[in-house]
C-alpha cells in the first residue's frame, strides 16, 4: 500500500473537486450502522427461522455488512443481503411502516434504530479529515460529500462539519432524481455535474467497495480507498488508484 511519502497534499490540489463519502471516511458510523443493520436482521431472522423451522443463523455485523450492505443504499443493501440467504419479499413503498415485512418495512426498522443510537451517542469525527477538508479549501480546491446514507444531513450537523462542504447528495436527493446508488456512478458524476467540474478533474474518496467501483465506472481522475480495517488490496482490486490507511497521509 503507498504510503503519504508518495502522495502529499499538493497531490489533491491539482485536482478541482474533491467528493467524500461520509461514513468511514469523514466521520465513523460504520460501527452504529453494523449494530442498527444485525439488530434489525437478527429480529428478523429470528421470525424466519421459527416459521421455517431452520436453524437461525445470525447476521454477521462484520463479513456480512461489508459484503452486502456497507455504501449502498438502505434498501439495496436489505435486498442485497436477503438475496444471500434466498429469502424473498416484496419491494414494498419507501414509506412502509418499520414493522411492515417488505425491504422497505426493514430498512425504515434499521433506520429507526440508527437515529435511535445517533442521538443517544452522537457520531465519532475523524479528525485528519477535517483537517484536510479545510487545507483544502483554504488552496481553493471545492469539497461535496456524496452519501447513500438517507441521514447525511443530520450526521453532518451532529458532527459540527456541515458548514466544510457545498452541498450534499444523499439518499433522499438519489431517490428524488431517480438516481442508482453505488457501485453504479450516478450520484458522483450527479455531484460533479452540480459543481460544473468534469470528472476527469474531480477525485472521489471511498472506504467502501462499492464507492470505489463507483468511482471507477465514472472515470474520475482519482480513487482514493480509505483502508481502516485493512481491506487495502479489496479497495485496489475494484477500483481504488490509490489506498490509505487514514486521510493524514495526505498532510
Amino acid at each position: 500500500m503507498p504510503t503519504g511519502k508518495n502522495h502529499k497534499m499538493v497531490y489533491l490540489e491539482k485536482f478541482d473537486a474533491i467528493l467524500f463519502d461520509l461514513d468511514g471516511v469523514l466521520t465513523g458510523t460504520a460501527r452504529v450502522h453494523a449494530k442498527c443493520w444485525k439488530k434489525m436482521f437478527d429480529e428478523f431472522l429470528k421470525k424466519v427461522a421459527e416459521k421455517s423451522g431452520e436453524p437461525f443463523v445470525p447476521f454477521d455485523a462484520d463479513a456480512d455488512y461489508k459484503l452486502y450492505v456497507d455504501g449502498k443504499p438502505r434498501m439495496e443493501g436489505v435486498q442485497s443481503f436477503l438475496d444471500s440467504r434466498g429469502i424473498q419479499l416484496p419491494f414494498g413503498s419507501h414509506d412502509d411502516v418499520p414493522a411492515k415485512e417488505t425491504i422497505c418495512g426493514l430498512g425504515n426498522r434499521k433506520n429507526e434504530f440508527f437515529r435511535e443510537v445517533l442521538a443517544e451517542e452522537g457520531v465519532d469525527v475523524f479528525q485528519s479529515s477535517v483537517t484536510l477538508t479545510r487545507k483544502l479549501l483554504k488552496k481553493g480546491v471545492r469539497t461535496a460529500v456524496v452519501s447513500s446514507s438517507k441521514n447525511c444531513e443530520a450526521i453532518l450537523e451532529t458532527a459540527g462539519i456541515k458548514h466544510l462542504f457545498e452541498f450534499w447528495i444523499d439518499g433522499n436527493e438519489a431517490l428524488r432524481l431517480n438516481l442508482r446508488g453505488k457501485p453504479e456512478p450516478d450520484t458522483f458524476l450527479k455531484a460533479a455535474g452540480i459543481m460544473g467540474v468534469e470528472p476527469s478533474r474531480a477525485v472521489v474518496v471511498e472506504d467502501a467497495i462499492s464507492g470505489v467501483q463507483a468511482g471507477r465506472k465514472g472515470n474520475f481522475g482519482l480513487v482514493v480507498g480509505v483502508a481502516r480495517h485493512g481491506d487495502a488490496s479489496a479497495l485496489l482490486e475494484n477500483g481504488a488508484d490509490i489506498v490509505v490507511a487514514d486521510l493524514e497521509e495526505f498532510l
